[in-house]
């Protein structure tokens, strides 16, 4: 399980570290920055965005989940402020990161899934 969990984490510190060379207005100044935000990432979406999914209930039902886009938006951007070295600059920036970083986060979790389970013989 903990593997599991710490291949997650270097995985969505190389998404970000990825996604800030593929867009302009996010930047991340290291290895360093980019584990930490990792983690601060990991820890926001642990304990707001479920609440906060919760209060825009109404809202995500209307836009047909795509309002989702915008939270995790906004959850990148919260962790920017926390985390020194990694800055998200503009709205459109911080949507467009979280999705990139979804993607690339669902693919290698499909890969992970296979590495971090061990495998029982029938």
């Amino acid at each position: 399980m903990f593997r599991g969990i710490l291949i997650r984490w270097l995985v969505n510190a190389g998404g970000l570290f990825l996604i800030s060379y593929a867009l302009e207005g996010i930047e991340v100044e290291g290895a360093l920055p980019a584990l930490i935000a990792a983690a601060v990432l990991g820890i926001i979406n642990a304990i707001i965005r479920p609440i906060l999914l919760i209060l825009t209930l109404p809202i995500n039902i209307l836009t047909l989940g795509l309002f989702t886009l915008i939270l995790n938006g906004a959850m990148l951007a919260l962790a920017a402020q926390v985390v020194r070295g990694f800055t998200v600059s503009g709205f459109w920036s911080a949507v467009l990161g979280a999705l990139l970083l979804s993607i690339i986060s669902s693919v290698m979790s499909f890969f992970i899934e296979d590495i971090a389970r061990p495998h029982s013989e029938y």
